[in-house]
């Protein structure tokens, strides 16, 4: 436990020095300065009236004076908006999502929700009346000290806005949180990494207290300060709600970089962040090599939990790995718009067909990349259109993800006849390793069984590309990736004017026209284009809506798409071998773009 709250610690403390929170640096300045200080003022020369009879033959009062030495009282205003930080970080970190779905709210929510409290804030400075009506439910708290206008409520306002860069302590935090799966070695993890990343808001925080303390022109002008103090809040929050701030972060060099380096690919904080994020029963799935050749035993399968719907058994009742000992099971981790997914399910259905009978039951998880691919409409329509009549389990918050620590779209866990996991196969391909892997575990289940010839090489399946393929590239601004243009930045939930490159460079993109930006997606509004540089023999576009996208390649006719409807894969090429091509796309107003994804 002190590993894992040591790396925590120090992975927020890299966290908290690095350029992500530039903007939350004159918010907590303010809000240390913006005590209450007129009684703070340290009064070395106070004097008091200290009455006594001695030395005075006729027992008169000697009326002395005495130098009252007096502290300034301790202001805990500080430590209070880090509490704040360090709570509400820690709570929508791990239980954001849950709490958001079970009050049917939207995710942007704890964002908006995060503004408006700083702006409340900084309107109770201005205001101080309606800064003791903020506080006021917090007065019961222990040791809360009123007339601080929201201290503890600025804090866990704050908490909520604080988005800190990636890093392999924060991701383990994050899929833990987004799974359900919240052990303590996770709660552990949390509270140290934002302990860690509030300490230099402390720092920053402790220093504006100090100066509205010791300061004599702040003391004699504290009320001005504090109205101005209001102000800056206010703006802050406005250029918050713009992502105005952006422009700062990314103008400066990512000067942490080279230690978040190190720290991901430290054994040690590997080893430990692997059981914050999995379970610790599933630890000896790390005994098998992905990709590996020989069998191996790593251990009982995990079971299959936190499904929310089952497709394609009867009454739609959960498949259980208990339910089905004495048979091999292949338990497939899927996305229905994942290009490398689609790719792979023809040899599932082919070895689902030969060898169902002779005793391999597959059993499809459906872990959803996308939001879009949590909805079960969209996945009954996906396995309808595949064929595909094996089990499918939806795992919408990833929680059989986790329990097999999978970490890619598609894996594959070969599961012998007694439950135990034998093979692991990350990403596609291998596919004749794999059917050698699954007629041995039936010849072992039952060695008079009568095998049919291999079946994978009769599959018709597209290829998975070859080397130097250009890399899948996301669009939408959480995961965006390759964008590469002259002009405008992705910005969320705003619609941005994007200059097009005269000339590609190889592997990239841009963008052209406006275009609405989405954490997942772009959105195609007036003059919306796009140039893509890549290659590839095989190019797939991930899209949605109503409309049209003409596709244009040098020397080739023109090739327009109809979209229609939810979120699906659409093939702008296909070609015999691999080819450096660069198209342009034009779309129609109103198609929601994903991915490009490459064979």
């Amino acid at each position: 436990m002190l590993t894992l709250a040591f790396i925590g610690l120090v992975g927020g403390l890299i966290t908290g020095v690095s350029p992500c929170v530039l903007p939350m640096l004159p918010i907590i300045f303010f809000a240390g300065t913006a005590g209450k200080t007129d009684t703070a003022a340290p009064t070395a020369s106070k004097r008091g009236r200290k009455a006594t009879t001695a030395g005075t033959p006729d027992g008169d009062l000697l009326i002395a004076d005495t130098e009252a030495t007096e502290k300034p009282p301790r202001d805990f205003r500080p430590l209070k908006i880090i509490a704040g930080i360090v709570v509400s970080f820690s709570v929508f970190t791990l239980a954001g999502s849950v709490i958001l779905s079970a009050l049917g709210l939207p995710d942007s929510f704890l964002r908006w929700g995060g503004l408006t409290i700083l702006t409340l804030v900084g309107l109770g400075l201005i205001f101080p009346a309606l800064g003791h009506w903020i506080e006021k439910p917090f007065y019961r708290l222990p040791k809360i000290n009123r007339n601080n206008n929201g201290a503890f409520v600025l804090g866990l306002g704050l908490g909520t806005l604080y988005v800190p860069c990636a890093g392999p302590v924060l991701a383990a935090i994050t899929v833990a949180g987004a799974t359900g799966n919240v052990g303590w070695r996770t709660v552990v993890l949390t509270v140290t990494f934002a302990m860690g990343a509030a300490l230099p808001l402390l720092i920053f925080a402790s220093a504006g207290s100090r100066i509205s303390q010791r300061v004599k022109a702040y003391r004699d002008h504290q009320k001005g300060f504090r109205i101005g103090g209001g102000i800056v809040m206010i703006l802050l929050a406005i250029a918050l709600a713009f992502n105005i701030t952006d422009v700062i972060q990314r103008s400066l060099p990512s000067y942490t970089s080279g230690i978040e380096k190190k720290v991901a690919d430290s054994k040690t904080v590997q080893g430990a962040l692997a059981p914050a994020i999995g379970n610790d029963a599933s630890a000896d799935l790390a005994k098998c090599i992905p990709g590996a050749a020989e069998l191996a035993s790593c251990g009982t399968a995990p079971e299959f939990r936190g499904t929310q719907k089952w497709f394609n058994t009867p009454g739609g009742q959960p498949a259980t790995l208990g339910a089905l000992k004495g048979k091999v099971v292949l338990v497939d981790f899927w996305a229905y718009s994942c290009i490398n997914c689609q790719r792979a399910t023809p040899h599932l259905l082919a070895w689902d067909k030969a060898y169902k009978s002779l005793g391999l039951q597959i059993v499809g998880i459906h872990s959803p990349e996308f939001t879009f691919e949590k909805s079960a409409g969209n996945l009954q329509s996906a396995i309808s259109k595949e064929g595909i009549g094996y089990p499918v389990g939806q795992d919408n918050n990833l929680a059989t993800w986790t329990a097999y620590r999978n970490q890619y779209w598609p894996a594959k866990y070969l599961v012998d006849a007694n439950g135990t996991v034998r093979s692991i196969k990350f990403g596609e391909g291998s596919y004749g390793q794999t059917e050698d892997q699954i007629r041995q575990l039936l010849k072992d289940a039952n060695p008079d069984v009568q095998l049919p010839a291999p079946v994978d090489g009769t599959v018709k399946a597209d290829t998975i590309g070859a080397d130097g393929t250009t890399a899948e590239t996301y669009l939408g601004y959480s995961r965006s990736a390759n964008l590469n243009g002259p002009t405008g930045k992705l910005t969320p939930n705003k619609t941005v004017a994007f200059g097009i490159n005269p000339s590609q460079p190889n592997d990239t993109y841009s963008l052209g026209g406006s275009w609405a930006v989405g954490t997942q997606s772009v959105t195609s509004t007036k003059g919306s284009t796009a140039k893509l540089n890549f290659n590839a023999a095989k190019v797939f576009h991930v899209l949605s809506g109503e409309g049209t996208v003409t596709v244009s390649i040098p020397g080739e006719p023109d090739k327009t798409i109809k979209v229609s409807g939810t979120p699906n894969a659409y093939q702008l090429v296909d070609k015999p071998g691999q080819e450096r091509k660069t198209m342009t796309l034009t779309y129609s107003p109103g198609i929601s773009a994903f991915t490009f994804s490459f064979g």
